[in-house]
């Protein structure tokens, strides 16, 4: 559903290895490449982690020459463009297409009807029909994804709404009736107008499972016309030829809709039979788990789903009926299993829902979560019925990063020096060669070019902070950066809270007391959904901390808060090379991974957090006393859940000194009575501290104690950067896709000779 793809420009003359012919060329006609990328807009196709995970994933695939592209929607506004004013975040559309992306190639041949609404007609051979509603068009832009010293460019293909000139109503425009006249065009426009449209009210709903269908009907039959075309001439296709031919990966749930949209183009278009039907498409879709926030796992009202995909809806009823008579008489003892596995949900029988999640595991042959210990409560927890049933069709593919973009091409002064000590850039298309570093670790000459790159990287994050915020940060202090989409589980309060107890505390120390602090820039960055009251309150404290903080002449020596503004690709290109400490401090077993973690790590940047998502295996690979850990391990969250119910949670008397010290009003006039309020009780809507942030306070201030401590120590401090960045080559999007490609795909290379 998103891809975020960054600027183009030095990703592809990078991956084409042109770099410096490209920057002289340029210089010869009076321009400079860094001034040149600097006038591309990210592509707004995308949002947080992951439609970044998506487009590393596409570098992989050509870096790797595998026959694989990408499907997704030509958002026009995007999310949204982000700006902070005194009153926190405010909302505005992208405008990266105002004029044109150079990009993407409009593909005015490739044209796929997709309907919506209608009814079902009986045949009279029984066969069944969807006709009627609303039909629209989806044209395909191609946007060319170069593979690294490859000659492979693979494609990501987007969609776009369009209604026809037949979709036009001339008499009724000519009588004045204009919006009326188009009326199916402006409907076409709303599909690709916003991702992730609010979908409190109906219509908003519509829009959103519209926008789903939409693409997963447009990219089956692209999927199914290249197939077709490739035995043309042949008297009959053979259709059990198809999941030999064609693997379908679902990026988690929202392409889901492409299950029953497979079995309606085999069954009322192909005419296959059922069984037929079904054999292929479970052994050609396989899915992608990437969240266990109840949220996230998309649950759609029955009504909506029927009224807008009528035939679609019929298939999903015919699996759950046949799922569950096939459990009735395989599994007779599954007992309350049997209800939590049901595809529909009719427990609360004014609100039936349609449990996508349940769909996506019940039709995919393969079922694979994104790190280690997300795997493991996908086996042992969401999907624990399942697994019962099923034991193989459960895999981890730890997620990684493209080390092109995410070193190489953001960080040249570091890798560089990575080539330099290790006699070859091999390592850019084999991560693991980093481990080579180990042995210099402590090479004083090693660490002396170490320190200069990242201070030389400090200094260029230091002028863009300047430039997009007035805030004039020191580059000599400790830069302590998280930038991540703002959520409650993320925990952004808890940093903010830690900030505002670092800062009273600055404040009760003697001038000469403070002497021995620290210095350090406490950066947040991130987009808050429009909707997400909570989460933009927390957008709102960490600017008006940063107001009194940066502002108060005896503190801001030794302590600055600022917020980085309209967080993207290409803001993060320049924050991670300059970064010294990043924090992954979400609640443990609530991040799927998280990949931002191992960029920053591969960056030589250290790392604070709990043993969540991808950071148990980070910190296994980097050496757990380069890691700064503190919180409850993930298998505890429940037990601390019910204490805190039962009313036997304690508070560290620190954590009610932070809180207090906002209610006080030292920070403004807002109220943050509610945010603060969501911290406090034992339970109810909005209480009871349900991320833990309590609990993992106390811990967390004495791990950034020992921050403190460490950073006092130049020596030590580089040699854990060095060894960081040297225990990331397990996280490189090249193995990850291997392993996509081998074990779930079975595919393999075609390199173009």
């Amino acid at each position: 559903m998103e891809y975020l793809q960054g600027r183009m420009l030095t990703n592809a003359i990078g991956n084409l290895n042109i770099l410096d012919v490209y920057a002289d060329a340029l210089h010869k006609l009076g321009s400079d490449l860094e001034n040149i990328a600097e006038q591309e807009k990210d592509a707004a196709l995308g949002n947080g982690g992951l439609g970044r995970l998506a487009s590393c994933f596409l570098d992989s695939m050509a870096t790797l020459n595998l026959p694989a592209w990408g499907y997704g929607l030509r958002y026009r506004y995007g999310l949204f463009r982000q700006r902070i004013t005194r009153e926190g975040q405010e909302e505005v559309a992208e405008d990266w297409l105002e004029k044109f992306s150079p990009w993407e190639i409009v593909r005015h041949d490739v044209v796929f009807p997709i309907r919506f609404f209608g009814h079902v007609e009986i045949c009279k051979d029984g066969s069944r029909k969807w006709v009627g509603g609303e039909v629209l068009r989806a044209l395909a832009y191609d946007v060319p994804i170069p593979g690294y010293k490859t000659k492979n460019t693979i494609s990501l293909r987007l969609w776009e709404a369009k209604a026809g000139s037949e979709d036009f109503n001339l008499f009724q425009f000519n009588e004045g009736r204009h919006e009326s006249s188009l009326h199916l065009h402006s409907k076409a426009q709303q599909i690709c107008a916003v991702l992730y449209p609010g979908d409190s009210i109906e219509s908003g709903k519509l829009l959103r499972l519209k926008q789903q269908f939409f693409l997963s009907s447009a990219s089956l039959q692209d999927i199914i016309y290249r197939f077709k075309e490739r035995r043309a001439g042949n008297e009959s296709i053979c259709w059990n030829e198809f999941p030999m031919k064609v693997a379908v990966q679902l990026n988690d749930t929202h392409p889901t809709l492409a299950i029953p949209e497979l079995m309606r183009i085999l069954m009322d278009d192909e005419g296959l039979g059922w069984d037929e039907a079904w054999d292929i498409t479970t052994k050609t879709i396989a899915y992608t788990n990437h969240t266990v926030l109840p949220e996230a796992l998309e649950k759609w009202p029955q009504d909506v789903m029927r009224k807008l995909l009528p035939r679609h809806m019929e298939i999903i009823e015919e699996i759950d009926k046949r799922f569950m008579a096939f459990i009735h008489s395989s599994w007779p003892d599954l007992g309350s299993g049997l209800e939590r596995m049901r595809i529909l949900d009719s427990s609360n029988p004014h609100k039936p829902v349609l449990r996508m999640a349940n769909l996506c595991v019940v039709s995919s042959h393969t079922v694979n979560g994104v790190a280690e210990l997300h795997s493991e409560i996908l086996k042992s927890e969401l999907f624990a019925d399942y697994v019962s049933i099923w034991p193989n069709k459960f895999q981890n593919k730890t997620n990684g990063v493209t080390p092109r973009r995410w070193i190489r091409f953001c960080n040249p002064r570091l890798s560089d020096i990575v080539t330099k000590w290790l006699k070859t850039d091999e390592w850019i298309t084999n991560l693991d060669l980093l481990s080579g570093l180990r042995q210099f670790a402590d090479n004083k000459d090693l660490q002396a070019e170490w320190a200069s790159a990242k201070m030389a990287n400090k200094n260029r994050l230091a002028h863009f902070v300047l430039q997009v915020t007035g805030v004039s940060i020191d580059p000599s202090s400790l830069f302590d950066i998280q930038v991540k989409r703002i959520h409650e589980y993320k925990r952004q309060l808890l940093n903010i809270l830690g900030a505002v107890f670092r800062y009273k505390k600055l404040k009760e120390m003697s001038s000469e007391e403070r002497q021995t602090a620290t210095p350090r820039t406490i950066m947040i960055g991130g987009k808050a959904f429009a909707t997400y009251t909570n989460a933009k309150r927390i957008v709102r404290l960490v600017n008006d901390v940063g107001a009194i903080v940066n502002n108060d002449p005896e503190v801001n020596k030794y302590l600055k808060v600022v917020f980085i503004p309209n967080y993207n690709v290409s803001v993060a290109e320049i924050l991670i090379p300059g970064s010294e400490l990043s924090q992954h401090i979400s609640t443990a077993g609530m991040e799927a991974s998280g990949t931002s973690n191992m960029k920053f790590a591969l960056n030589g940047c250290l790392i604070i957090g709990t043993l969540d998502g991808a950071n148990v295996e980070i910190r296994e690979e980097i050496g757990v006393e380069n890691f700064f850990l503190f919180g409850a391990k993930a298998e505890d969250v429940a037990k601390l859940r019910r204490e805190r119910e039962d009313g036997l949670f304690k508070p560290d008397p620190r954590f009610e000194e932070a809180k207090q010290f906002i209610r006080s009003g030292a920070f403004g006039t807002y109220d943050y009575g509610p945010l603060v309020d969501s911290l406090e009780g034992n339970s109810g809507y909005g209480r009871g501290d349900y991320f833990l942030v309590g609990h993992d306070f106390p811990s967390y201030v004495d791990a950034q104690a020992r921050v403190d401590e460490a950073y006092k120590d130049r020596r030590r401090w580089l040699k854990m950067s060095i060894l960081s960045t040297a225990g990331c080559g397990k996280f490189s999007s090249d193995r990850t896709i291997s392993q996509y490609a081998k074990e779930i795909w079975n595919i393999d290379h075609c390199t173009v000779p």
